[in-house]
């Protein structure tokens, strides 16, 4: 049985009130002309004088955030998804009926009002109701902090109280759907073809990390919840569709902190005929317009750190990145057991699985990824934690970058993998990985090396955490602040 706060029960009776006097608590159609910001915009320069004699005829509706009155005369604002704006209501113009119901209304109904706009004697945009409207009534108060839930865990859990009451958590809301379409009208613009790709998929593939694995009754088979788009993005290359892209939710059975969330969204592309070179001018691109697109300039104060996001990033290649911190040449011919030893003599964990590459690499997470401040193109990854990245000239290494901002990877990119050999002996290997222990290791595909055997042009591919990027752009600490529902422990 549920239990009732005083207020809630007071909510819950005015509702009645409500329906006894033939109004729907819970509202019904309005034809709503105009919002807060078109109001704002429209009629920011106009005097009080011309407002009145221009008689403009509205029709707004939003939300009751503040309300007072004395006498037969109320003022309130209300709340649309721009904003508030300021509301005149006087008995003679509404009638008194209505503003008895007026009145009674509470912080968090939802309102409709017919008026004019006109300028308050403050000089405060506003629109003088003739007609006021009942539309929903909140049986739950908002919270009095301005900044919404006071629980930052609660903010997250309760996502439609935190839109309500907090503006910088609206912005955001807002903000990542304009990243998303500058990204497509982007690539659209360069003759990208959106497509979209399984989810459940029968095969793990694509990407080194753990899997959701579901079932499937009428197929009687396990599936993995995608943990990247890349294999099937690149079958279309085979397919002759040379340049494609998807957006689209990813989904690893991994840590959660300020930058990994279970569930989350990237954009992978592919280009046939392209390269690494063509995926980091793409990359700056992707970045740079929707900076443009959604702040209007390149600059950037986030985490402490002045940054650019102007084109022509930073390049580095890995070794010489951790020459730069440690000392330590990895170009030079080593053994196995010599890449240990250093490893052990700077305090890296070696995994079974560990092979002269993932050495390299634990390197670089120690000493380089965190001290990463301006846009950096890392490139020349290990061949041994690239599987499905075209091998350098130095087959100890590959044609493949990640993007660094802040110390945080924002996109990983190849010179793609074509060769059926190569990718079978690199999916053996990963195989064996497997057997090591290395949860993250892809399995083998064999319908995937089977469509390359069928020729996959030489060609780019490049994968970004849009909510990272978006976390980037609009300042935000965490991934919970970026996506809309993120997932949280049950409460107790």
């Amino acid at each position: 049985m549920r239990e009732f706060t005083e207020q809630e029960l007071i909510r819950r009776e005015k509702a009645e009130e409500l329906r006894n006097k033939g109004i729907d608590p819970f509202g019904q159609k309005i034809d709503v002309t105009t919002n807060s910001e078109e109001l704002k915009q429209k009629y920011v320069d106009n005097t009080k004088e011309e407002l009145i004699e221009m008689n403009i005829p509205v029709v707004i509706a939003g939300r009751i955030m503040t309300k007072r009155g004395k006498g037969k005369v109320g003022f309130m604002h209300i709340q649309d998804k721009f904003g508030q704006i300021q509301i005149y209501v006087r008995q003679d113009s509404i009638g008194e009926e209505n503003y008895e119901i007026f009145k009674k209304a509470d912080i968090g109904d939802i309102v409709g009002i017919e008026g004019t706009v006109f300028r308050t004697d403050t000089g405060e945009l506003s629109v003088k109701a003739s007609k006021y409207i009942h539309l929903v009534k909140a049986l739950k108060p908002l919270p009095e902090k301005f900044h919404g839930l006071s629980d930052v865990e609660e903010r997250y859990r309760r996502r439609y109280v935190d839109l309500i009451m907090n503006e910088e958590a609206r912005k955001v809301a807002f903000a990542r759907p304009a990243i998303i379409r500058s990204i497509r009208n982007y690539l659209d613009n360069l003759g990208y073809v959106e497509v979209e790709t399984p989810v459940l998929n029968p095969i793990l593939g694509g990407a080194a990390a753990r899997p959701f694995i579901t079932y499937h009754n009428t197929l009687d088979m396990n599936f993995y919840l995608r943990i990247a788009t890349e294999l099937p993005l690149k079958r279309l290359l085979v397919g002759g569709m040379d340049a494609v892209y998807e957006i689209g939710r990813i989904f690893r059975n991994e840590g959660m902190d300020k930058k990994h969330n279970p569930e989350f969204t990237t954009i992978e592309l592919y280009k046939a005929y392209s390269d690494l070179e063509g995926m980091m001018e793409i990359t700056e691109g992707i970045i740079s317009n929707a900076a443009m697109t959604l702040l209007g300039t390149y600059e950037l104060d986030y985490r402490g750190h002045h940054i650019s996001l102007a084109p022509k990033f930073k390049k580095i290649h890995m070794v010489d990145a951790i020459k730069e911190k440690t000392g330590i040449n990895f170009f030079e011919e080593m053994s196995l057991e010599e890449a240990k030893e250093l490893a052990k003599k700077h305090g890296i964990e070696l995994e079974p699985h560990f092979q002269y590459g993932h050495i390299v690499n634990a390197f670089f997470e120690k000493y380089v990824e965190d001290t990463i401040v301006e846009p950096t193109f890392v490139f020349g990854h290990p061949t041994h934690v690239s599987p499905l990245a075209k091998k350098s000239e130095d087959p100890r290494f590959t044609e493949r970058f990640e993007l660094f901002i802040c110390g945080c990877e924002y996109a990983n990119a190849f010179t793609e993998l074509n060769d059926p050999i190569d990718q079978y002996e690199r999916f053996e290997n990963q195989l064996k990985e497997k057997e090591l222990g290395n949860e993250e290791a892809n399995e083998m595909d064999l319908d995937y090396v089977e469509a390359l055997e069928y020729g996959m042009p030489p060609a780019g591919g490049m994968g970004m955490g849009i909510d990272r990027l978006t976390m980037l752009l609009t300042g935000s600490e965490t991934i919970r602040e970026v996506i809309l529902f993120p997932h949280m422990k049950n409460k107790n």
